[in-house]
Formats: structure tokens, C-alpha cells, sequence
């Protein structure tokens, strides 16, 4: 059973790493995020996040789905917090990149302007930053139990697979990974009260 998870602020490309690895190794994807969560309600992803700073239930009941898809193994997992809360990781990944190119990213992705975007991924990652201390008393810049950093401005997510991929096995020499196709948890097929 392998499980390995990736970290990133917003913009860090955790989640194509995760996808290029998770189809690289054959591995499920579990992949929730309040983004996807406020696309099924309508709502910004910052009204999400005000609601989860208000709501500290949003984020045990997200975490703790995120932890229970994660205990059936076989998986990459690719949240804010899996390093911290998926306790039998197997690897514990950092996917680092400079803010600049962090809103750079967003920007095209979101359809907003540089400015509104360096905005945008310097308030989510204050707020989370905050709320995750609050909630959980973890500090998401201290990776002393990270096994792993990447910086996603200098390779490509099939890059970054292969150089996660590199460190799994001299981690776990022998470890045998499935064969089956991919499948990917995402959540978004979930009721939306789920979250």
C-alpha cells in the first residue's frame, strides 16, 4: 500500500504534480479542494473560505474525508494539509514557486489580471495559513517532516512525478505499486453538504 501526499501554497502546481504522478504510478488521485467545493455551490472560493474561518466544522468534516479516502491506500493525495493529517504517508512532498509565479499561474487559469491575482494567492494563503493554525496548531512552513521540496518554476508536473516517483522508491526500496488504471477521487461527485 503506498501513499504518498503533496503540499503546496496556492498556484504551486501540487495538483498537476499529483495528476502527472497519480497517472505515472497507476495511483487513485485525492484531490478536494473548497475550490471545487464553491463551483458546486455557486459561490467564490474567498466566501468559502470566510465561511470555513467561521465555521471550523467545514474544515474537520474536509479533512477528515480527505483522511478517510486516503486509509484505502494506493493514492496520492494532494490537499493543503495531507502531509500533516495522513499520518501512514509513505512521502511527504513540498511543491514550492516564487508568489510572482504563483499568481502568474492563477491569473491564467482564473481569468484574472497579475495584480488581482498576486492579490488573490497572497490573501488564501494568509488565510489558511491562519486558519490551519487555529484549527489544528500546524504551521504549513515548517516542513521538517517533509521528505521532499520541488520548486515548479524550474520542471514540468511530468518532472516533478518523475523526481517524486525517484524518491519514493530510494525511500521505500521494493515497494510494489498497482497495476490497475488510475482512478481519481476528487469529491466532486459528492452531495454538496458534503464538504
Amino acid at each position: 500500500m503506498t501513499i504518498i501526499c503533496i503540499a503546496g501554497l496556492t498556484g504551486s502546481g501540487k495538483n498537476s504534480a499529483g495528476e502527472a504522478l497519480a497517472k505515472k504510478l497507476k495511483l487513485r488521485l485525492v484531490s478536494l479542494t473548497f475550490k471545487d467545493y464553491a463551483k458546486n455551490e455557486g459561490v467564490s472560493l474567498m466566501d468559502v473560505q470566510k465561511k470555513a474561518g467561521q465555521d471550523r466544522q467545514m474544515d474537520l468534516d474536509f479533512d477528515a474525508r480527505v483522511v478517510e479516502a486516503a486509509a484505502k491506500g494506493n493514492c496520492i493525495v494532494t490537499t493543503w494539509l495531507g502531509p500533516w493529517m495522513v499520518k501512514n504517508a509513505d512521502l511527504r512532498v513540498w511543491i514550492n514557486a516564487d508568489e510572482k509565479v504563483r499568481a502568474s499561474r492563477i491569473a491564467k487559469r482564473d481569468g484574472m489580471n497579475e495584480q488581482e491575482a498576486l492579490v488573490h494567492v497572497r490573501a488564501r494563503d494568509a488565510d489558511n495559513r491562519a486558519r490551519y493554525r487555529k484549527y489544528y496548531g500546524i504551521d504549513i512552513n515548517n516542513h521538517a517532516n517533509f521528505d521532499l521540496e520541488l520548486d515548479s518554476s524550474k520542471y514540468s508536473p511530468k518532472e516533478l512525478a518523475s523526481q517524486i516517483e525517484k524518491a519514493l522508491r530510494a525511500k521505500t526500496p521494493g515497494a510494489q505499486l498497482p497495476a490497475a488504471d488510475a482512478a481519481k477521487f476528487d469529491g466532486s461527485k459528492k452531495k454538496k453538504k458534503a464538504v
